[in-house]
């Protein structure tokens, strides 16, 4: 389907999947390559991003691995901010979401060095009445930027029940563009995710554009007996198998390979 977001008043086809690059400002994201702290690191991975062909720069500041704790607010914010400088100073024309689940993170990355998406794994599932808003999603409706939610909820079911509160919500507070994750490795199962992934399909009928992000994650290296540095080719796989099942974004850590995943997947399509 050809959705498009608006970022700051330039609107992007997601008709042609896009692919947002991962860049992690933190010294214990699960994946340990993806973690890149000095000044030096952050701009050789912006700038690899961009030249390998992704159109958006997703970067963390906090993370959201099994089992860790989460930093402090003002050590997100202090991280962010050292490397949201970093990438706009690099690459200033990318566009740049924020993976955060804080309405002040949020904020200041938005107001202080212009992200254009923001990217929240953390807000907690609305109520089955439909009553609690979390504040993120006010925060969002303020900031006027595409909002990615991500579903911890265990089946398609859930998830499309929850997809349809949330929508429902956000669209109550004026926001106008939003982006779905079904959120792979979080709340669920492994066989549970590839359940996920096999009906990935049925997410369509909320007519907005899907995030996967599925990149190296244990639903690839605890199925296969390896390591997540041994998990490329399973994510090739896993991300070939979202875009044919209409995936609009996939957020992964090797952007070359899923370039490459767009354009054989769009080659396919253009026969039908």
């Amino acid at each position: 389907m050809d959705y498009t977001i608006n970022v700051k008043g330039r609107l992007v086809n997601l008709g042609e999947p896009q692919v947002m690059g991962v860049v992690n400002v933190t010294p214990d994201s699960f994946y340990a390559v993806s973690r890149k702290q000095s000044e030096a690191e952050i701009a050789d991975r912006a700038n690899q991003i961009v030249s390998e062909g992704a159109s958006i720069i997703d970067i963390g500041g906090c993370s959201t691995r099994p089992g860790s704790a989460p930093v402090s607010e003002a050590e997100e914010m202090e991280r962010l901010r050292f490397g949201l400088g970093i990438v706009r100073r690099e690459q200033p024309d990318s566009i740049v979401s924020v993976d955060t689940f804080r309405p002040d993170v949020a904020r200041m990355a938005v107001e202080e060095f212009g992200a254009d998406i923001i990217n929240d794994v953390g807000s907690p599932a609305t109520s089955q009445s439909g009553a609690t808003v979390p504040p993120m999603f006010r925060m969002v409706s303020r900031l006027r930027v595409p909002y990615l939610y991500m579903s911890s909820q265990p089946t398609l079911r859930d998830i499309l029940l929850e997809f349809a509160r949330t929508v429902q919500q956000l669209r109550d507070l004026g926001q106008h563009d939003i982006i779905l994750d079904p959120g792979f490795g979080f709340g669920k199962t492994l066989e549970q995710n590839y359940a996920v992934m096999s009906g990935l399909e049925r997410l369509q009928v909320m007519q907005l554009p899907v995030l996967v992000g599925i990149s190296r994650k244990s639903m690839i290296y605890r199925l296969l007996g390896l390591t997540p540095e041994e998990s490329l080719g399973g994510t090739t796989v896993l991300n070939t198998i979202a875009l044919m099942k209409g995936a609009s974004i996939l957020r992964v850590h090797d952007v070359r390979e899923a370039v490459e995943a767009v354009s054989i997947v769009k080659s396919l399509n253009s026969t039908l």
